[in-house]
Parts: structure tokens; C-alpha cells; sequence
């Protein structure tokens, strides 16, 4: 083991290690940088060293035609042409405009410095024949090992050959005027041996340096692009790789998945937050090996996302889930769902188009039976609509979108309008009329619900006011109020506001809670519900036996009259013996209560029979009108078809 580690230590240290695509990059571009400089500088040299030789030998007249001057010169003449050539290519190189030409710039810059050392020894033999130094040949030794990144064993090789074959050569070819051979001395010799073992020292240091650099920017690298908690790419790397499949891929055959694991905050609390990375890393693991080279990614806490082609990609999904099932035997909470989208086209962000597939999974959250969702058609209009309404709402209450339709309440015993229900109804301009179960549902996900009631309630207050000055008909109005209302402002302050403000008298008010927002903070609502008794309003339970906890509900709460939901008059017939017992009940019960009773969802004759008999004091359905503007209840008024009741308690 020992001479294992030791051998893999010599392989490093050599350069005979395997280094990733990124490494090899980083020090490609490195090497191309450097040949950037060394070219400048020969560029430079060589210019100025043809403008000395004009000089000398053409404005002197010691060169009697161009062909004397070019066979006197034409070795930088070569050295500037492949200097220029070398200085253009790692220009582009580096701007990116030679892509595929990349490959070879090893071997450009190669055969370049080969060049260099050639000319170097050639220009140095003759110095060194003539009795100067050997300057050029150092230089250019220099340039060639310092200036460009070898691997450690290329230096080892490449310094002692130069230097071997510059000193045999300088042994062999070095000739005087008189034909002799000149003798370097044993110092010079020394000398030379001890430049190139520096030589080799120095290049080895930077080829360290600059390996260190790219392992560092390599693990930097790495950290941008990979999620810290369970190794997998984040949404950066999967935004590049996917953007890159696309746009050289038919878009049509693939598709975006979102991953979510159901329940995950659960498994989290039980086995703390080690055990929940724990797990999330096995999710990753099954990804990666299901989804084999295809772009994936960990988009938070434990969503993960894949772009993967359309065919089969049901059976990868139903794949992924029956094993993550395995992988969690006992834990029956946990569950595996994907919510899907196609792109259409590859210049979308991906980062954008995966919130499709994310809304989608979001529709199947509660569906147990359910664990694929594909974004389509209609989710995408529904969704649209839905952030319509969000980025809407304050434009629509400021600018009168937001209208009051009632629907009419009347006396059982004898059919007299005793009253109306206020209810929201959105027409836009831009979309047209919006149903109140688009947005409603919306605005109380998004806790903006109390800006729609609170004006609902204005507008009511007003068109009481405007019907008193003009001495048209007057009747009580009653108002939803739902939990938000009183958990996002002071609902109670509000009300007594707007009732102060238009001087509406508070016997036209009628206040209405359902009976789902009894739920949560009970001491809360008891508090406003004592208030509003106290300033005289009535308290209506809206919506009674829709929930679970209803008897609770009366035992708890005072309320003035129970407003039984209209799922007990759903399909209602005279055989349904069931439903006219428990409706019977639940009224005698009221009674008991000394509560007022009003039934909604009123529809056929058969119903409205039966709650006469029973006892049902007020009645609220289509069978007595649909919901509509305050004009058209006027409108019947006037014409007969509603008749005002004198009494409205």
C-alpha cells in the first residue's frame, strides 16, 4: 500500500497523472496566453532587426540588389511570418472564433518553438564561430521552456537534449573564417550545464504553479456548479447543459421533469437534518443512474429537476418512484411525484420553463393516487389567469372591477325579499368576466383576500346610503367574512369605518362566517364576535355542516342565525329521506339554540315544500334568483316580481 501511495506521489510529481477535461484546458489556454507574449516579443525583435539590416546594408548600398538583401535576411523573415501566424491564431483562439481549430494548438505552438530553438542555434553557431556569446541560443531556450508549459518529464527530456545537442553541435560545426574549429572552453561549458539545470528548475516551478492554478479554479468551478448539500449539478450547470441540448436537438423530443418528494419536512423532523441529506442524496443517486448523461439537477430542498427525451420518459418517472419506494420501506408518508412540461423552443430560459413543470406537480400534492402531472392547455391558462388575478387585484378594487351581485334572500312562509347576500364579481376590461371561483380561491392562497372583501364592504355601505338619500328601497345585506379577514386587519374596525362613514344603520348589516374559519385562533374571533354584537350587528354561521367540527362550532360561538350549507340540497328529492332527516335536525336543533335558520342552494319546488314544513325560516337558492346588481333587484321590486318585506328579523 505504502509503495502504491509512493508511486502515485512520482506520477504526480512527473506529470504522468490523468487530469480532468477542465485541467487541460486551463493550462491550454495558458500555454496559449504565454505564446501570445513570445510572439509579440519575436515580432517586435524581428521588425526592428530587418530595419537595422535596411540600414546597414540597403541605404549603404553594401547590398547591390533586393536578392542580396533577401539572402541575407530571409532567416527573420521566416521567424517574423511564423510569428505573426502564431500571434493571429492564439488571438482567436482566445476570443473564441477558432473553435475548431482549438485542437491543434499544441502542436501550432510546438512546431513554433522548434522554429525558435532552430533559428536560435543557427544564429548562436555563427556568433559563437565569429567569438561572441551564444545569446540567441539562451533566449530562445528560454522562451521555449519558461514561456510554455511542459508536462515535468517533457522538461526532463527536452532541457538535456537541447543542451547536449547545442554543445555538440557547437563542438562539431563551429568554424572560423580560417576554417578552424573553435574550442568552448570547459568554464563556458560549465556554465551552459548550469543554465540549463536552472532552466529545468524554473520551468518545472511554473508548470507547478500554473497546475495548482487550475486545480483551484477547477474546484471553484466545481462549487459554482454543484449543489454543496448532495453533490448533484445546480440550476446554473443545468440551465448551461440543457440550453446546449436543445439548440442542437430536435426541441420536440424532449421534456422537462420536476421531481418532489412528498412529505419530505416529515422524514426531515424524524430523522434530523443529516438524515434528510442522507436521503436526498440517495434521490440524486437514482437520477444520475436512471437518467444516464442527461442534464439533471437539485432545484431545492427536495425538488429535483431533469430535461430527458419524451419517449418513455413515464416509465423512467414510475421507475424512479418504485425504487426511491424501496429505498424507504416503512415510511408510508413519503411518495415520489413529477410534474412535466414540453418546452417550445431552445432559446427559452430553462430555469423559467421548469416553473412550469414545478406549478404542475403542485396539482397533484394531495392526490394520493396520482403521481404524474403534465403542464398542458389548460393548466397553462389557468395559470396565467391565476397570475393575472395576482399582479391584478389592487388595479381592479382602485379602478371598479371588482362589482356587488346579490342574491336574494326570502321568508319561507310567504316568499317576501327579507334580504340579500353580497357577492364579488370581477369584470375586467382585458380578460372579461372572471368567475368568483377563479379568483377567489387565488386571492385567499395568496392572503389578499381581505383587499376584495374590504371592498365588497364599502361598495355595500355605499349603495345603502345612495338608496336612503334617494328614498329607494332599503333591505339588509349580509357580508362574507373568512378568516384571513380578521388574521390580515382589523375586520371589526374596518366594518364600524365604512358603517360610520356612509351612516348606514347597522340593522341593514349582517355579518356572515363561515364555518371554516372558526378553526384557528379561536379566542381571537371570539373577541371581534362579542365586539359586534355589542356595536349590533347580527352574526350569521355561514356554510354550517360543510366542515367537520360544526357542533363544536355551536357550543363555542353565539351566533344570531345558521346558515345551512347547500350540499344538503344537492340533488334533492322527496325519496331522500336521509337528507330531510338530518335537515329536519339540524333546524330543531337551531330552534333549540334559539338560533334563526336560512337554507341556501334552495332549487326545486320539492325543497323549497320541504323547508317550509320543517321550519327553515329564510331561504336562499336559484329557485328565488340567481345573484345580480342591485338594479335589477330594484327592477323586480318595481315590477312585482319580488315583494319587500316589512320585516327583516
Amino acid at each position: 500500500m505504502k509503495t502504491d501511495k509512493i508511486f502515485e506521489r512520482l506520477k504526480k510529481i512527473l506529470g504522468f497523472n490523468k487530469e480532468s477535461a477542465y485541467v487541460n484546458e486551463h493550462l491550454r489556454e495558458a500555454n496559449v496566453r504565454s505564446t501570445v507574449y513570445i510572439s509579440a516579443v519575436l515580432i517586435a525583435v524581428e521588425i526592428w532587426m530587418l530595419i537595422r539590416y535596411t540600414l546597414k546594408y540597403v541605404i549603404t548600398g553594401m547590398c547591390e540588389t533586393i536578392w542580396v538583401f533577401f539572402n541575407y535576411t530571409y532567416p527573420y523573415w521566416i521567424l517574423l511570418s511564423a510569428g505573426l501566424f502564431v500571434f493571429i491564431y492564439c488571438l482567436l483562439f482566445l476570443t473564441g472564433r477558432i473553435n475548431k481549430a482549438k485542437k491543434y494548438s499544441n502542436t501550432i505552438i510546438m512546431l513554433f518553438g522548434l522554429l525558435c530553438l532552430y533559428f536560435g542555434i543557427s544564429t548562436s553557431l555563427s556568433d559563437f564561430s565569429r567569438g561572441r556569446m551564444v545569446t540567441c541560443f539562451l533566449t530562445m531556450a528560454l522562451y521555449v521552456a519558461c514561456l510554455l508549459i511542459w508536462k515535468p518529464y517533457t522538461i526532463l527530456l527536452m532541457q538535456p537534449a537541447i543542451a547536449a545537442l547545442f554543445i555538440h553541435i557547437i563542438k562539431n560545426y563551429a568554424f572560423n573564417k580560417q576554417g578552424e574549429l573553435v574550442v568552448m572552453n570547459e568554464g563556458d561549458q560549465i556554465n551552459y550545464i548550469t543554465y540549463f539545470i536552472s532552466l529545468t528548475m524554473v520551468a518545472m516551478s511554473i508548470y507547478y504553479q500554473r497546475y495548482s492554478e487550475a486545480k483551484q479554479s477547477e474546484s471553484l468551478e466545481i462549487a459554482a456548479i454543484t449543489d454543496e448539500e448532495t453533490g448533484a449539478p445546480n440550476m446554473y450547470r443545468f440551465s448551461q447543459q440543457a440550453k446546449e441540448v436543445l439548440e442542437n436537438s430536435d426541441v420536440s423530443k424532449y421534456i422537462y421533469l420536476f421531481f418532489n418528494i412528498k412529505n419530505f419536512a416529515t422524514y426531515s423532523d424524524r430523522y434530523g437534518y443529516m438524515g434528510g441529506i442522507e436521503l436526498l442524496k440517495k434521490m440524486s443517486g437514482l437520477i444520475k443512474e436512471v437518467f444516464k448523461d442527461e442534464p439533471y439537477a437539485r432545484e431545492s430542498r427536495d425538488h429535483f429537476v431533469v430535461l430527458t427525451k419524451v419517449e418513455g420518459h413515464e416509465n423512467r418517472i414510475s421507475e424512479i418512484r418504485n425504487r426511491f419506494l424501496e429505498l424507504i420501506k416503512g415510511e408510508v408518508y413519503l411518495d415520489v411525484k413529477a410534474g412535466t412540461y414540453r418546452p417550445k423552443n431552445a432559446e427559452a430560459d430553462p430555469r423559467l420553463e421548469i416553473n412550469n413543470a414545478h406549478y404542475a406537480v403542485g396539482l397533484i400534492e394531495n392526490h394520493d393516487e396520482q403521481y404524474i402531472k403534465e403542464y398542458d392547455e389548460k393548466i397553462d391558462k389557468d395559470y396565467h389567469l391565476r397570475q393575472y388575478v395576482l399582479n391584478n387585484i389592487d388595479k381592479a378594487v382602485k379602478e371598479g372591477y371588482i362589482q356587488v351581485y346579490y342574491q336574494p334572500v326570502v321568508w319561507s312562509t310567504d316568499g317576501e325579499l327579507c334580504g340579500c347576500e353580497a357577492l364579488a364579481r370581477w369584470i375586467d376590461p382585458e380578460v372579461g368576466f372572471l368567475s368568483p371561483g377563479t379568483f377567489i380561491p387565488v386571492l385567499e392562497e395568496s392572503r389578499q383576500i381581505h383587499k376584495l372583501d374590504k371592498c365588497i364592504y364599502e361598495t355595500v355601505c355605499r349603495k345603502i346610503r345612495e338608496c336612503l338619500d334617494n328614498n329607494l328601497p332599503v333591505f339588509p345585506i349580509s357580508l362574507n367574512f373568512s378568516r384571513l379577514d380578521f388574521e390580515l386587519m382589523d375586520a371589526v374596525g374596518e366594518l364600524e369605518s365604512l358603517v360610520t362613514k356612509y351612516n348606514v344603520p347597522r340593522d341593514y348589516i349582517h355579518v356572515e362566517v363561515t364555518e371554516s374559519s372558526i378553526s384557528q385562533d379561536v379566542e381571537k374571533l371570539q373577541q371581534s364576535m362579542k365586539l359586534l354584537h355589542e356595536k349590533g350587528y347580527s352574526i350569521w354561521l355561514d356554510d354550517f355542516g360543510s366542515g367537520y367540527s360544526s357542533l363544536n362550532v355551536l357550543k363555542d360561538y353565539d351566533f344570531d342565525l345558521l346558515k345551512i350549507d347547500m350540499v344538503f340540497l344537492k340533488n334533492f328529492s322527496a325519496q331522500n329521506k336521509n337528507a330531510q332527516m338530518i335537515i329536519k335536525s339540524i333546524l330543531d336543533l337551531a330552534k333549540e339554540l334559539n338560533m334563526m335558520t336560512l337554507s341556501e342552494g334552495v332549487e326545486t319546488k320539492d325543497a323549497v315544500d320541504f323547508l317550509q314544513k320543517a321550519g327553515c325560516g329564510r331561504l336562499q337558492g336559484y329557485y328565488y334568483g340567481k345573484p345580480m346588481t342591485y338594479d335589477e333587484i330594484l327592477a323586480k321590486i318595481k315590477d312585482g316580481s319580488f315583494h319587500l318585506s316589512k320585516k327583516f328579523i
